[in-house]
């Protein structure tokens, strides 16, 4: 598995559905997420099993990744057509109903490869790549086809970002937000730990 945390994220265009509805036939991620935060999820195919439950609690947090300047866009390597079927199946016939962000086709199984997210199978893994500012990846989470993954866990990762970002502090273990950061040295560790071991 590649590891692309600190480098730049591979760009691509593709058809997909935008979180409006309209289908489009170039979607560049670049001018996407330019002058923002990415978050690029991969999951495997449309109307399977784990995939809604996620693709839905992605949808239910848009708020929270809309405050924070994050433009979500999903990714499998189903058609733009297939992923319009999907937002227009109802939630309680296995569908997604009309989710607010993007979905992007791969169906040249391009973008998996670009990402190395792409399961012996074909299908993508479960992959989540926050991307900077500056369009680098800053987190990488890949999980296997059976683990869907925690949204929250998305959110705090964005939190932990902007805050060594504004505070040029680090995030320690456990860290949300609204919690005391680290410097950044042997001294600040000290004093962090003297302070919060006992809580870690």
């Amino acid at each position: 598995m590649g590891v692309l945390v600190g480098k730049k994220a591979p760009d691509f265009t593709v058809p997909a559905v935008l979180g409006d509805g309209s289908i489009v036939d170039a979607f560049t991620l670049s001018e996407a997420i330019r002058g923002k935060y990415g978050l690029l999820f991969f999951y495997p195919l449309d109307f399977t099993f784990v995939c809604p439950s996620e693709l839905i609690a992605l949808d239910h947090r848009m708020d929270a990744f809309q405050e924070r300047g994050v433009e979500v866009i999903g990714v499998s390597i189903d058609s733009h057509f297939t992923h319009n079927a999907w937002r227009n199946t109802p939630v309680d016939k296995g569908g997604i109903g009309q989710v607010k962000y993007t979905l992007a086709a791969d169906m040249t199984h391009d973008i998996c490869k670009s990402y190395d997210v792409e399961s012996e199978g074909g299908v993508a893994f479960r992959g989540a790549f926050l991307i900077d500012k500056e369009g680098l990846v800053r987190s990488q989470i890949v999980n296997d086809l059976p683990l869907g993954r925690n949204m929250d866990e998305l959110i705090r990762l964005v939190d932990a970002l902007q805050f060594h970002e504004e505070h040029g502090e680090v995030c320690p273990a456990g860290w949300t937000k609204g919690d005391k950061g680290m410097s950044a040295s042997p001294e600040g560790v000290a004093k962090y730990l003297s302070e919060s071991a006992e809580g870690l």
